[in-house]
């Protein structure tokens, strides 16, 4: 995959117009995109539809996470509306992320294409070892905590995680090479001090020097004041670091 096959800039503005403004702005620059909660709730499946109708493609980024049954039906919605990538929360369990992989690949199936790319939310990079501990009762290391579920991402057949750049050697030495990284908190050193509420971040270089898929790369693109630039810069800086 070439850097712009890897980059995903996350569309997380409030409503469709801005979207769209930023789409034009970014157009021939970014090829991936992820919509999260924020955007889908405000317009729903026609952003899906303004993306895809942009050539581009779509990361939904909704971290599913509800009783295996409702997981599933949900899955089934998301492929048909031609996603490429989607999530699930890994704390879920097996059972629930096992029954949105087969429902995800059920429609693939039935509609002739290849199923959505489904990855397991670990732990959210604006955590820390401190404020984990305060979610789940146990003192231990954040990496710990990402490989566990990472392992039972992969015992239930999702095609990677979402992780924090800072686990992404241990994910990968846990779970295989072949087993994706779907990396945010990425910041580029000229976005350092632009401050955000995530704490387990590294630049673009790094991440790809850990062995990431795929980075998420939100403020330092759609805050800059020339998104394409910025964008091109971080492409360039991907596309350094996978060469050496």
């Amino acid at each position: 995959m070439t850097a712009s096959d890897r980059l995903i800039v996350a569309l997380d503005v409030p409503g469709l117009a801005e979207a769209g403004r930023l789409l034009d702005r970014l157009a021939g620059e970014v090829r991936f995109f992820k919509v999260g909660m924020e955007l889908y709730n405000s317009a729903g499946p026609s952003v899906i539809e303004l993306v895809r109708a942009r050539g581009a493609r779509v990361f939904l980024d909704l971290k599913l996470h509800d009783i295996p049954h409702t997981v599933a039906r949900t899955a089934e919605v998301l492929g048909r509306l031609g996603v490429a990538m989607f999530n699930v929360h890994a704390s879920g369990g097996v059972e629930m992320m096992r029954g949105a992989a087969a429902a995800a690949s059920r429609v693939a199936a039935e509609m002739g294409g290849e199923p959505p790319l489904i990855l397991g939310v670990t732990v959210l990079t604006s955590l820390d070892r401190g404020s984990l501990a305060e979610v789940t009762g146990a003192d231990r290391a954040v990496e710990q905590a990402v490989v566990q579920l990472a392992r039972l991402a992969r015992d239930a057949g999702l095609t990677g995680v979402v992780c924090s750049p800072w686990e992404v050697a241990a994910v990968k030495q846990a779970c295989g090479t072949g087993f994706l990284a779907v990396t945010p908190g990425v910041r580029p050193a000229w976005a350092a001090g632009s401050g955000d509420d995530q704490r387990r971040v590294l630049t673009p270089a790094a991440a790809i020097a850990a062995g990431a898929d795929y980075l998420v790369v939100g403020r330092p693109i759609t805050a800059a004041a020339d998104p394409a630039r910025a964008s091109r810069l971080v492409l360039r800086e991907m596309e350094e670091a996978s060469r050496a």
